[in-house]
């Protein structure tokens, strides 16, 4: 990445802290509000969107795909699915029991649609969507029904479910801060491997690389960010679909600046998504996840019209 197009994408990021900080009523003039409450919420947003942009370019970079993202694939409704059931057995987002399953819900969706796309036979653009859309479709409404079913347990949760990041706390938030950057760290280590996925399955063979072995560390790396981005605040869906088409305007399309790109693009995209929710009808409080899927979906539809040929 050019110094010049870095720093452009570095002061995107301090902007979106900024306008985070100050989004609200009482904008600079109250210190204990900017600083117990909104620097860890803009703290939680920018690790939220980190792990969203990561998940999204990992999973773009592996499958080929440029309408990939955890919240298209499924991954993010399996995160959720298995929070929301954790969270009503009373076990909390403090346990390593509850990291572990909301990774197995997020690789067990993101598999089965990858598998359900495969029945075919070839895997394409339009059979990976339509499956990760039936499972997420399923999953969500598999969640609704029990929070329906819970009632006055479960009335929290409904708004975890909808992606918003109201109560952030301290060891959550540095428990998903660590497998984010542990996933980063590793994917950046293998960058040359994704690459090579990125040329197609017999090209990266001949280059040396295993597609089935890498397919599986990459979606794992994937599923891992995208999980403990839900662990801090629920469903957020957009930010890894929109954030490497955005970040590749500025970046070489290597995974060495790409992944990192997208990780810093995601925070930045989701602080200020955040600190707008908050900002539009103060003092009522949009969530985070309306705000993306308002932005989102226009973009999607963008890019699937791009990808049918709408564009000459």
């Amino acid at each position: 990445m050019e110094k010049s197009k870095a720093l452009l994408l570095l002061a995107a990021l301090a902007a979106a802290c900024l306008f985070s900080l100050a989004a609200g009523p009482a904008g600079w003039s109250n210190y204990d509000v900017i600083v117990n409450l909104r620097l860890p919420r803009t703290l939680a947003a920018l690790a939220l969107g980190a792990g969203l942009g990561l998940s999204g370019a990992l999973f773009q970079g592996v499958l080929k795909n440029p309408l990939s993202d955890p919240y298209i694939l499924g991954t993010s409704s399996g995160a959720t699915a298995a929070a929301v059931f954790c969270l009503l057995a009373g076990i909390g987002r403090d346990s390593a029991f509850f990291y572990l399953s909301i990774f197995a819900g997020a690789f067990g969706a993101t598999f089965l649609s990858y598998w359900l796309a495969r029945l075919a036979g070839r895997l394409s653009d339009t059979a990976l969507v339509l499956a990760g859309v039936a499972v997420s479709a399923f999953l969500s409404a598999l969640v609704m029904l029990t929070l329906s079913v819970a009632r006055e347990r479960s009335f929290s949760l409904f708004y975890f479910v909808l992606g918003g990041l109201y109560s952030t706390q301290p060891a959550p938030l540095l428990i998903s801060s660590l497998i984010i950057a542990c996933a980063g760290g590793f994917a950046m280590a293998r960058w040359r491997a994704l690459d090579a996925m990125a040329l197609g399955e017999e090209k990266a063979y001949h280059l040396g690389v295993s597609p089935g072995r890498e397919r599986a560390i990459f979606f794992v790396l994937a599923c891992a960010a995208a999980s403990a981005a839900v662990a801090i605040g629920g469903t957020i869906g957009f930010v890894g679909l929109m954030t490497p088409h955005i970040v590749r305007l500025l970046t070489r399309p290597s995974a060495r600046t790409l992944v990192p790109a997208s990780a810093i693009g995601g925070a930045a995209l989701l602080a200020s998504a955040d600190a707008l929710g908050r900002s539009v009808f103060s003092p009522a409080e949009i969530p985070a996840g309306v705000i993306m899927a308002l932005a989102g979906a226009p973009f999607f539809m963008w890019l699937l019209w791009r990808r049918a040929g709408g564009k000459a």
